[in-house]
């Protein structure tokens, strides 16, 4: 066994540091952590100093008895998890549940993994720092006692299923306060002026009127006093100025930037520089530091000089403006400026390029320009056009990078011709557009980063799971939509003559930005008003400024806990309580034959329309409401015609097809046993019998057999985990190497013998009279099964050993076990803790 153990989280971290470090080493890796709050219990016991307690998990058991040996043969172990707090965590854990000895372990780490960075690391051990460990725990035990304290409330109050999360519930609450600031926008209209002038050589001159006119009358008055007018310079500015690079990424900007330039959500971003970071290719990417060290400052001036001149290098330092910033950790650069390009695959290595220009960019000379402002008068009126235009007298840092913007507005400027002042302008056209104010824009992934860190409120390992985390819950969606037609006007004046005409564009676009669904709307609804304080941003905001005194030493963190819980708790026993349900509910209006009221609501299977009540002698009737309809927006008309569904479009085949709209969405019903769902741009109120045919007819189809195999049909789909071929009531998955579009009948005979293989492998004893079998399962464990009740056998029984009657009292024992679980499952239990960290 080597002298030295090393243990890292990841197995891709490990295989590269194995190839820095000599024969002496062993590199291992823990797969993240490998202790944490028990899954199925709040797992923290508030009377005693919020003890967490820490279990090691069924799936990391034999991992950690393999740790645990390899530490025993080690002269010395050295934990080299992540510099962030979560490392820190995961190294305390892995010196606990391993039992090392202080005096042969140690605590080493590197934001680049790289063989100097390690060796650094190596040459220059610490211990844990307690500190923030505490901050971990802080955030894990707070969060966890938010979430398990509110979240049964949910169930109880708004939907079953429901959940709350500290931070994930802000950033809901910022994306439902956007949405309804663009539903109660009121826009209004109004005319832009635009003017093409020409220089007596011919030369163009694009300028505008600087202030926009109100109506359409006032573009026809101003533009009728442009009729026969001349033109000439009024005033012409030439300034020097200067272009700054931005400094170079921090997680938050990664994301935002990658997500503008290469289209790739924030998890896609964080997946990819992950792996850049593993491969020794990139400096950690989890930092809120635009910081960078005398040795990557000194690398990127080699680099720039190398590749182009003195005059092109500029050394910066850069202080970062995010709260709670770790200011000696480093932004996130290349680990060797002079590789331009690196990766595994395309988009590793469009990401590591994009940090390459970000980075070399930040220590290049600035952008020389020089700005003209050209002011144009006419003799008829006293409003004047302006013009204005940038040239570049040296590029800079300009060569390599330019950052991306929010603003969707943003016009670049362009060349402008030689001008002097009173010089004579012909003009060729001037045009009065109608323009429309805007409403503020949906959050995008990158937007919503950015005002979260703008809030203060969580950190760079956490912007990741916060918008996975709400898009998975279902309370947030990404827009399809591409936007509607709308008209608008446009006057133009060429030649003295004013034509009028109108136009079309596409406008509301709302493909990729985040949208609150209904459930999402109806959560934040309860939670804003029953628990505000939580949802305050200012307070989320402090809780993460009290993380960081922490992790500082200036806080303790069972105080803050304590302070927190003490307000918290009592609030959460009275919205148990005394809080109505609360489901969303809007009253549209009457019926117009009944006179019942119209009503919409989150019911149990989402949101539906209602006529009628509970207490009326007659039933409620109920329809679910469509994919592209919610709550908040549905009209009393839309609402009424939901309840002509089913619709009866004709017969096919001799049956009758329905259109109508169920739990999964709206669907065709052919035969009394088929379902086929509608695709997103079909309306079932408006779907003909014609579309409907198609509908069927591929579905019938894509349900043929493709292969008939010992006289059983074979069918192909693609489901939840991929493209997969059915046969004799078997789902077989088809992997990556077989072309699934084009599979051929030797390939679908290898995939079911396999697959039968397979099944029979699993097999160790089956009492086929009795329904019983035991398979094997993983981590070599062994299940008994019968029917859906699955037993996992412990360590200590022999599959193969087994009697019928003790396999039947094993799955007789599990129904009544999970009963009892349930009835307990609101009592408090007692836990066995392991003490908070502590120094040593």
């Amino acid at each position: 066994m080597a002298k030295n153990l090393v243990i890292v989280e990841s197995p891709a971290k490990a295989k590269t540091i194995e190839k820095f470090l000599g024969k002496d080493y062993k590199v291992a890796s823990s797969f993240g952590h490998i202790a944490d709050l028990p899954a199925k219990e709040l797992g923290v016991d508030v009377e005693k100093d919020f003890e967490p307690k820490y279990i090691v998990s069924s799936d990391k058991k034999d991992l950690v008895k393999k740790l645990k040996k390899m530490a025993a043969d080690s002269d010395m172990v050295w934990l080299a998890s992540d510099e962030d707090r979560e490392g820190e965590a995961i190294a305390w854990h892995l010196a606990e549940q391993l039992d090392l000895k202080k005096e042969n372990t140690k605590r080493i780490v590197f934001n680049a993994i790289t063989k100097s960075a390690v060796q650094h690391a190596i040459d220059n051990p610490r211990t844990i720092d307690y500190d923030l460990v505490n901050a971990q725990q802080a955030r894990r035990v707070l969060d966890r006692i938010v979430g398990y304290e509110i979240s049964p409330i949910l169930w109880r109050k708004v939907k079953g299923g429901a959940s709350a999360g500290r931070v994930q519930s802000v950033a809901v609450r910022l994306i439902v306060e956007r949405e309804d600031e663009i539903q109660n926008f009121d826009s209004e209209n109004f005319f832009r002026v635009d003017a093409d002038f020409a220089t007596e050589s011919g030369q163009l001159v694009k300028a505008k009127l600087p202030s926009n006119l109100k109506s359409l009358k006032d573009a026809q008055n101003f533009l009728d006093l442009n009729k026969g007018a001349t033109f000439h310079v009024d005033d012409l500015t030439k300034k020097p100025a200067k272009k700054s690079p931005a400094p170079p990424f921090t997680t938050s900007t990664l994301q935002q930037e990658a997500s503008r330039k290469l289209f790739f959500n924030v998890s896609r971003t964080m997946q990819l520089a992950q792996r850049l970071y593993e491969a020794g290719l990139i400096t950690y990417m989890r930092t809120d530091s635009v910081n960078l060290s005398k040795e990557a400052k000194s690398g990127a001036r080699e680099e720039v000089v190398k590749a182009y001149g003195d005059d092109y290098h500029k050394e910066r330092n850069y202080k970062g403006k995010s709260k709670g910033a770790q200011e000696a950790h480093e932004a996130i650069r290349p680990t060797n400026f002079a590789m331009h390009s690196a990766g595994a695959d395309r988009d590793q290595i469009r990401l590591y390029e994009l940090i390459w220009k970000r980075a070399i960019a930040s220590q290049m000379s600035d952008a020389q320009l020089e700005r003209t402002n050209v002011s144009i008068a006419a003799n008829t009126h006293d409003k004047k056009f302006t013009a204005s235009g940038e040239i570049v007298k040296f590029d800079g840092f300009l060569k390599v990078y330019l950052e991306s913007t929010d603003d969707e507005d943003l016009e670049q400027q362009g060349l402008l011709p030689a001008l002097k002042v009173n010089q004579a302008l012909v003009n060729r056209k001037i045009t009065a557009t109608e323009r429309f104010t805007r409403p503020p824009y949906r959050y995008t992934e990158a937007s919503l980063v950015k005002q979260l860190e703008e809030l203060g409120i969580g950190r760079p390992s956490t912007y990741a799971p916060t918008i996975t985390t709400i898009q998975n819950r279902k309370y947030i969606e990404k827009g399809q939509s591409e936007g509607v037609e709308r008209e608008y006007v446009q006057l133009s004046l060429a030649k003295d003559k004013v034509s009028q005409k109108k136009l079309t564009e596409k406008t509301g676009s709302d493909k990729n930005k985040l949208i609150p669904t209904d459930v999402g709307r109806v959560v934040n609804n309860f939670l804003v008003e029953h628990f505000g304080s939580i949802l305050d941003y200012n307070f989320t905001a402090k809780v993460e400024e009290s993380f960081d005194n922490i992790a500082e030493g200036k806080e303790e963190w069972t105080d803050m806990m304590d302070h927190f819980y003490k307000s918290f708790h009592p609030k959460v026993k009275d919205v148990a309580e005394n809080a109505e349900r609360e489901v969303g509910e809007r009253v549209l209006g009457t019926h117009p034959e009944s006179g019942k009221p119209v009503s919409v609501r989150l019911g149990r299977f989402g949101a539906m329309a209602q006529i009628g009540t509970v207490e009326d002698e007659d039933k409620p009737e109920f329809a679910s409401l469509l994919p592209t309809q919610n709550l908040n927006t549905i009209t009393l008309e839309e609402a009424l015609e939901l309840f002509k569904l089913p619709r009866t479009l004709g017969e096919y085949n001799g049956y009758p097809v329905e259109v109508n709209q169920g739990r999964y969405g709206p669907y065709i019903k052919f035969n009394e046993k088929t379902f086929v769902s509608l695709e997103k741009d079909d309306d079932p109120m408006s779907i003909t019998f014609e579309r409907a045919a198609e509908l069927i007819q591929a579905k019938e189809k894509a349900d043929a057999p493709i292969y008939v195999y010992e006289d059983q049909p074979v069918t192909k789909g693609v489901g939840r985990f991929g493209p997969y071929i059915k046969w004799a009531g078997m789902f077989i998955s088809v992997n990556k190497k077989y072309d699934f579009d084009n599979l051929s009948n030797q390939d679908i005979e290898t995939l079911i013998k396999d697959k039968i293989q397979k099944e029979k492998d699993k097999l160790i004893v089956d009492w086929e009279e009795e329904g019983i079998r035991i398979e094997k399962a993983r981590w070599g464990r062994h299940n008994v099964i019968k029917g859906k009740t699955k037993v996992e056998l412990s360590k200590d029984i022999d599959p193969l050993s087994i009697t019928l009657e003790k396999a039947k009292e094993l799955i007789e024992k599990k129904s009544p076990k999970k009963k009892a679980t349930r009835k307990k499952s609101t009592a408090k239990k007692k836990t066995t803790t392991k003490k908070g960290a502590s120094k040593k």
